[in-house]
Protein backbone atom coordinates (compact mmCIF):
# COMPACT_ATOMS: atom_id res chain seq x y z
CA UNK A 1 0.00 0.00 0.00
CA UNK A 2 2.81 2.32 1.34
CA UNK A 3 4.87 1.45 -2.39
CA UNK A 4 1.30 2.14 -4.11
CA UNK A 5 0.92 5.72 -2.66
CA UNK A 6 4.87 6.72 -2.77
CA UNK A 7 4.61 5.76 -6.92
CA UNK A 8 0.99 7.94 -6.95
CA UNK A 9 3.34 10.80 -5.22
CA UNK A 10 5.89 10.39 -7.92
CA UNK A 11 3.76 10.25 -10.33
CA UNK A 12 1.90 13.44 -9.24
CA UNK A 13 5.49 15.26 -8.97
CA UNK A 14 6.37 14.25 -12.45
CA UNK A 15 3.08 15.54 -13.81
CA UNK A 16 3.61 19.02 -12.23
CA UNK A 17 7.53 19.12 -13.05
CA UNK A 18 6.29 18.18 -16.78
CA UNK A 19 3.71 21.22 -16.63
CA UNK A 20 6.58 23.55 -15.28
CA UNK A 21 8.52 22.91 -18.38
CA UNK A 22 6.07 22.64 -21.01
CA UNK A 23 5.09 26.48 -19.71
CA UNK A 24 8.78 27.41 -19.36
CA UNK A 25 9.63 26.29 -22.83
CA UNK A 26 5.42 28.57 -24.18
CA UNK A 27 6.65 31.33 -21.70
CA UNK A 28 10.51 31.14 -23.92
CA UNK A 29 8.41 30.80 -26.91
CA UNK A 30 6.52 33.46 -26.27
CA UNK A 31 9.60 36.00 -25.58
CA UNK A 32 11.56 34.89 -28.31
CA UNK A 33 8.88 36.10 -31.10
CA UNK A 34 9.97 39.57 -29.76
CA UNK A 35 13.38 40.58 -31.34
CA UNK A 36 15.15 42.91 -29.21
CA UNK A 37 18.11 44.69 -31.14
CA UNK A 38 20.48 46.74 -29.12
CA UNK A 39 21.81 50.24 -30.48
CA UNK A 40 24.32 52.11 -28.82
CA UNK A 41 25.69 55.45 -29.97
CA UNK A 42 27.90 57.86 -28.63
CA UNK A 43 25.84 61.57 -28.98
CA UNK A 44 23.83 63.34 -26.63
CA UNK A 45 19.84 62.23 -26.12
CA UNK A 46 19.25 65.78 -27.70
CA UNK A 47 21.00 65.51 -30.93
CA UNK A 48 19.36 64.85 -34.41
CA UNK A 49 20.78 61.65 -34.74
CA UNK A 50 19.51 60.41 -31.24
CA UNK A 51 16.04 61.58 -31.80
CA UNK A 52 16.15 59.99 -35.55
CA UNK A 53 16.45 56.96 -33.76
CA UNK A 54 13.52 56.93 -31.21
CA UNK A 55 11.78 57.33 -34.43
CA UNK A 56 13.30 54.14 -36.06
CA UNK A 57 12.58 52.18 -32.89
CA UNK A 58 9.00 53.57 -32.86
CA UNK A 59 8.58 52.65 -36.76
CA UNK A 60 9.99 49.34 -36.23
CA UNK A 61 7.89 48.33 -33.77
CA UNK A 62 4.79 49.29 -35.75
CA UNK A 63 5.91 47.91 -39.25
CA UNK A 64 6.96 44.49 -36.79
CA UNK A 65 3.61 44.89 -34.96
CA UNK A 66 5.33 44.76 -32.01
CA UNK A 67 7.96 41.80 -32.77
CA UNK A 68 10.69 43.78 -33.42
CA UNK A 69 12.16 46.56 -30.74
CA UNK A 70 15.05 49.03 -30.23
CA UNK A 71 17.02 49.78 -27.34
CA UNK A 72 18.96 52.36 -27.25
CA UNK A 73 22.04 53.02 -25.25
CA UNK A 74 22.94 57.10 -25.75
CA UNK A 75 26.08 59.35 -24.36
CA UNK A 76 29.02 56.46 -24.74
CA UNK A 77 27.19 54.37 -22.38
CA UNK A 78 28.65 50.94 -23.93
CA UNK A 79 31.74 52.70 -24.92
CA UNK A 80 33.45 54.89 -27.60
CA UNK A 81 33.07 54.28 -31.59
CA UNK A 82 35.33 52.14 -31.77
CA UNK A 83 34.67 50.30 -28.78
CA UNK A 84 31.39 49.87 -30.53
CA UNK A 85 32.39 48.69 -33.88
CA UNK A 86 34.10 46.13 -32.18
CA UNK A 87 31.53 44.75 -29.39
CA UNK A 88 29.48 44.28 -33.44
CA UNK A 89 32.50 42.22 -34.48
CA UNK A 90 32.00 39.98 -31.44
CA UNK A 91 28.18 39.81 -31.34
CA UNK A 92 27.94 41.27 -27.63
CA UNK A 93 26.14 44.54 -29.87
CA UNK A 94 23.76 44.80 -32.65
CA UNK A 95 23.73 48.32 -34.05
CA UNK A 96 25.72 51.58 -33.49
CA UNK A 97 26.32 54.92 -35.16
CA UNK A 98 29.76 56.23 -36.04
CA UNK A 99 31.37 58.45 -37.73
CA UNK A 100 33.29 57.54 -41.81
CA UNK A 101 36.66 59.04 -40.04
CA UNK A 102 36.26 56.15 -37.16
CA UNK A 103 34.81 53.71 -39.50
CA UNK A 104 37.49 53.78 -42.34
CA UNK A 105 39.95 51.67 -39.77
CA UNK A 106 38.14 48.63 -39.81
CA UNK A 107 36.45 49.13 -43.92
CA UNK A 108 39.38 50.71 -45.27
CA UNK A 109 37.69 52.03 -48.40
CA UNK A 110 35.02 54.31 -46.22
CA UNK A 111 38.38 56.58 -45.86
CA UNK A 112 37.18 57.95 -49.16
CA UNK A 113 34.61 59.81 -47.59
CA UNK A 114 36.55 61.65 -45.36
CA UNK A 115 39.06 63.45 -48.04
CA UNK A 116 39.08 66.78 -47.90
CA UNK A 117 36.96 68.68 -49.75
CA UNK A 118 35.65 65.65 -52.13
CA UNK A 119 32.30 67.11 -52.45
CA UNK A 120 30.96 70.53 -54.01
CA UNK A 121 28.10 70.76 -52.01
CA UNK A 122 25.54 69.19 -49.56
CA UNK A 123 23.51 68.20 -52.60
CA UNK A 124 26.60 66.21 -54.40
CA UNK A 125 27.13 64.44 -50.92
CA UNK A 126 23.76 63.09 -51.26
CA UNK A 127 23.61 62.26 -54.78
CA UNK A 128 26.73 59.89 -54.03
CA UNK A 129 25.79 58.20 -50.51
CA UNK A 130 22.01 57.16 -51.74
CA UNK A 131 23.73 56.48 -54.59
CA UNK A 132 25.34 53.34 -56.17
CA UNK A 133 28.94 54.44 -55.07
CA UNK A 134 27.29 54.99 -51.49
CA UNK A 135 25.40 51.43 -51.48
CA UNK A 136 29.01 49.87 -52.61
CA UNK A 137 30.55 51.55 -49.63
CA UNK A 138 27.76 50.54 -47.55
CA UNK A 139 28.72 46.59 -47.86
CA UNK A 140 32.57 47.03 -47.43
CA UNK A 141 32.72 46.41 -44.32
CA UNK A 142 31.00 42.65 -44.09
CA UNK A 143 33.87 41.04 -44.61
CA UNK A 144 34.57 42.26 -41.36
CA UNK A 145 31.51 41.65 -39.61
CA UNK A 146 30.17 45.37 -40.24
CA UNK A 147 26.91 45.83 -42.51
CA UNK A 148 25.89 49.30 -43.47
CA UNK A 149 22.26 50.15 -43.62
CA UNK A 150 22.42 54.53 -44.26
CA UNK A 151 23.79 57.76 -44.11
CA UNK A 152 22.87 60.31 -41.36
CA UNK A 153 23.80 63.77 -41.90
CA UNK A 154 26.97 65.04 -40.18
CA UNK A 155 27.26 68.37 -42.16
CA UNK A 156 30.62 69.97 -42.72
CA UNK A 157 33.58 70.09 -40.04
CA UNK A 158 35.41 72.71 -39.12
CA UNK A 159 38.17 74.12 -37.09
CA UNK A 160 37.33 75.40 -33.25
CA UNK A 161 40.23 76.59 -31.04
CA UNK A 162 40.66 78.16 -27.63
CA UNK A 163 43.24 81.41 -28.34
CA UNK A 164 43.27 82.45 -31.74
CA UNK A 165 40.73 81.52 -34.93
CA UNK A 166 41.68 80.08 -38.26
CA UNK A 167 42.02 82.30 -40.77
CA UNK A 168 44.52 80.69 -43.07
CA UNK A 169 46.78 77.47 -42.77
CA UNK A 170 49.16 78.95 -41.53
CA UNK A 171 47.04 79.93 -38.26
CA UNK A 172 47.38 76.39 -37.84
CA UNK A 173 51.15 76.11 -36.82
CA UNK A 174 52.14 74.92 -33.63
CA UNK A 175 48.36 74.09 -32.56
CA UNK A 176 47.35 70.55 -31.22
CA UNK A 177 44.53 69.89 -33.08
CA UNK A 178 42.04 66.70 -31.84
CA UNK A 179 41.36 64.17 -34.58
CA UNK A 180 39.33 61.28 -34.79
CA UNK A 181 41.10 57.77 -35.08
CA UNK A 182 41.25 58.17 -38.70
CA UNK A 183 44.62 58.22 -40.73
CA UNK A 184 43.11 60.79 -42.95
CA UNK A 185 41.87 63.38 -40.50
CA UNK A 186 45.64 63.16 -39.22
CA UNK A 187 47.08 63.55 -42.76
CA UNK A 188 44.89 66.61 -42.86
CA UNK A 189 45.74 68.06 -40.36
CA UNK A 190 49.75 67.61 -40.60
CA UNK A 191 49.19 68.88 -44.03
CA UNK A 192 47.71 72.14 -42.90
CA UNK A 193 50.69 72.89 -40.77
CA UNK A 194 48.77 71.46 -37.07
CA UNK A 195 49.76 68.76 -34.73
CA UNK A 196 46.62 65.94 -34.98
CA UNK A 197 46.20 64.28 -31.74
CA UNK A 198 43.20 61.94 -31.58
CA UNK A 199 41.49 61.83 -28.24
CA UNK A 200 37.94 60.14 -27.72
CA UNK A 201 34.98 62.75 -28.29
CA UNK A 202 34.08 61.98 -24.57
CA UNK A 203 37.56 62.93 -23.21
CA UNK A 204 37.42 65.77 -25.53
CA UNK A 205 35.71 68.78 -23.11
CA UNK A 206 38.73 67.93 -20.55
CA UNK A 207 41.81 67.73 -22.68
CA UNK A 208 40.31 71.76 -24.10
CA UNK A 209 40.47 72.70 -20.80
CA UNK A 210 43.68 71.21 -19.41
CA UNK A 211 45.51 72.10 -22.46
CA UNK A 212 46.12 68.87 -23.85
CA UNK A 213 44.91 69.96 -27.22
CA UNK A 214 44.49 73.65 -28.84
CA UNK A 215 41.42 73.03 -30.30
CA UNK A 216 39.41 70.65 -32.41
CA UNK A 217 36.74 70.11 -35.44
CA UNK A 218 33.39 69.21 -35.98
CA UNK A 219 30.58 70.46 -37.31
CA UNK A 220 28.31 73.32 -35.42
CA UNK A 221 25.96 70.82 -33.52
CA UNK A 222 28.42 68.45 -32.13
CA UNK A 223 30.00 71.46 -31.18
CA UNK A 224 27.41 73.14 -29.79
CA UNK A 225 25.92 70.27 -27.86
CA UNK A 226 29.54 68.92 -26.20
CA UNK A 227 29.21 72.59 -24.98
CA UNK A 228 32.88 72.92 -26.38
CA UNK A 229 31.87 76.55 -26.84
CA UNK A 230 32.41 77.31 -23.14
CA UNK A 231 36.17 76.88 -23.97
CA UNK A 232 36.63 77.30 -27.49
CA UNK A 233 35.69 80.94 -28.40
CA UNK A 234 36.96 80.94 -31.79
CA UNK A 235 35.12 78.95 -34.54
CA UNK A 236 36.35 78.87 -38.38
CA UNK A 237 33.68 77.42 -41.02
CA UNK A 238 36.29 76.34 -43.36
CA UNK A 239 33.98 73.27 -44.13
CA UNK A 240 36.91 71.26 -44.78
CA UNK A 241 35.12 67.61 -44.79
CA UNK A 242 31.85 66.58 -45.33
CA UNK A 243 32.13 63.47 -43.66
CA UNK A 244 28.53 61.17 -42.76
CA UNK A 245 27.66 59.28 -39.89
CA UNK A 246 26.46 55.61 -40.77
CA UNK A 247 24.12 53.42 -38.95
CA UNK A 248 25.63 50.30 -38.69
CA UNK A 249 24.74 46.30 -37.98
CA UNK A 250 26.91 43.87 -36.46
CA UNK A 251 26.66 40.52 -39.45
CA UNK A 252 25.60 38.42 -36.47
CA UNK A 253 21.83 40.33 -35.62
CA UNK A 254 21.98 40.56 -39.93
CA UNK A 255 22.45 37.10 -40.33
CA UNK A 256 19.76 35.97 -37.56
CA UNK A 257 17.46 38.15 -39.21
CA UNK A 258 14.75 36.57 -41.93
CA UNK A 259 13.74 38.63 -45.16
CA UNK A 260 10.71 40.08 -43.23
CA UNK A 261 12.75 41.04 -40.44
CA UNK A 262 15.50 42.46 -42.32
CA UNK A 263 12.70 44.32 -44.83
CA UNK A 264 11.42 46.12 -41.31
CA UNK A 265 14.50 47.12 -40.24
CA UNK A 266 15.66 49.09 -43.37
CA UNK A 267 12.29 50.36 -43.99
CA UNK A 268 12.80 51.86 -39.92
CA UNK A 269 16.48 52.98 -40.87
CA UNK A 270 15.09 54.87 -44.40
CA UNK A 271 12.58 56.43 -42.56
CA UNK A 272 14.91 57.48 -39.97
CA UNK A 273 17.31 58.70 -42.26
CA UNK A 274 14.90 61.14 -44.26
CA UNK A 275 13.83 62.43 -40.67
CA UNK A 276 16.96 63.08 -38.98
CA UNK A 277 18.28 65.05 -42.49
CA UNK A 278 15.36 67.74 -41.77
CA UNK A 279 16.13 67.83 -38.12
CA UNK A 280 19.65 68.56 -38.98
CA UNK A 281 19.19 71.90 -41.30
CA UNK A 282 17.39 73.05 -38.22
CA UNK A 283 19.89 72.01 -35.42
CA UNK A 284 22.87 73.74 -37.68
CA UNK A 285 21.29 76.94 -37.63
CA UNK A 286 20.16 77.07 -34.04
CA UNK A 287 23.89 75.51 -32.96
CA UNK A 288 25.28 78.58 -34.88
CA UNK A 289 23.04 81.04 -33.27
CA UNK A 290 23.11 79.68 -29.69
CA UNK A 291 27.09 79.69 -29.49
CA UNK A 292 27.20 82.62 -31.46
CA UNK A 293 25.14 84.24 -28.44
CA UNK A 294 27.51 82.52 -26.11
CA UNK A 295 30.55 84.67 -27.25
CA UNK A 296 31.94 82.35 -29.75
CA UNK A 297 33.42 84.65 -32.95
CA UNK A 298 32.49 82.69 -35.86
CA UNK A 299 34.61 83.18 -39.34
CA UNK A 300 34.78 82.22 -42.86
CA UNK A 301 37.73 81.94 -43.98
CA UNK A 302 38.99 81.81 -47.71
CA UNK A 303 38.36 77.67 -48.43
CA UNK A 304 40.51 78.10 -51.48
CA UNK A 305 43.91 78.24 -48.73
CA UNK A 306 42.73 75.23 -47.44
CA UNK A 307 41.67 73.28 -50.43
CA UNK A 308 44.94 74.26 -52.10
CA UNK A 309 47.17 72.53 -49.15
CA UNK A 310 45.16 69.86 -48.83
CA UNK A 311 45.12 69.19 -52.60
CA UNK A 312 48.01 66.74 -52.86
CA UNK A 313 46.12 64.08 -50.54
CA UNK A 314 44.18 62.75 -53.20
CA UNK A 315 46.82 62.84 -55.44
CA UNK A 316 48.75 60.55 -53.87
CA UNK A 317 46.11 57.67 -54.16
CA UNK A 318 46.84 58.03 -57.80
CA UNK A 319 48.84 54.66 -57.33
CA UNK A 320 46.02 53.14 -55.62
CA UNK A 321 44.02 52.51 -58.98
CA UNK A 322 41.34 51.14 -57.09
CA UNK A 323 40.76 54.25 -54.82
CA UNK A 324 41.64 57.05 -57.44
CA UNK A 325 39.38 55.55 -59.85
CA UNK A 326 36.62 55.75 -56.14
CA UNK A 327 37.68 59.60 -55.93
CA UNK A 328 36.87 59.81 -59.50
CA UNK A 329 33.19 58.61 -60.02
CA UNK A 330 32.28 60.17 -56.80
CA UNK A 331 33.71 64.03 -58.59
CA UNK A 332 31.99 62.98 -61.61
CA UNK A 333 28.65 62.49 -59.92
CA UNK A 334 26.13 65.02 -61.15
Amino acid sequence: MKNTMRKIKCLKVNLILGLLIVIGLNSCSEISEKRVVKLAHGLDVSHSVHIAMLKMGEDLEKLSDGKMVLEIYPNQQLGTERQCLELLQIGSLDMTKVSVGVLENFAPKMKVLGLPFLFRDKQHSFNVLDGPIGQQLLNEGQKYWLKGLGYYDAGSRSFYTKNKPIDSPEDLKGLKIRVMESVTAMDMVNKLGGSPTPISWGELYTSLQQGVVDGAENNPPSFYLSRHYEVCKYYSLDEHTVLPDVLIAGTHLWEKLNEEEKSWLQQAVKNSVIYQRELWKQAEQEALDAVQAAGVKISRPDKTLFQEKTADILKQYKEDKEMYTLIKNIQEVK
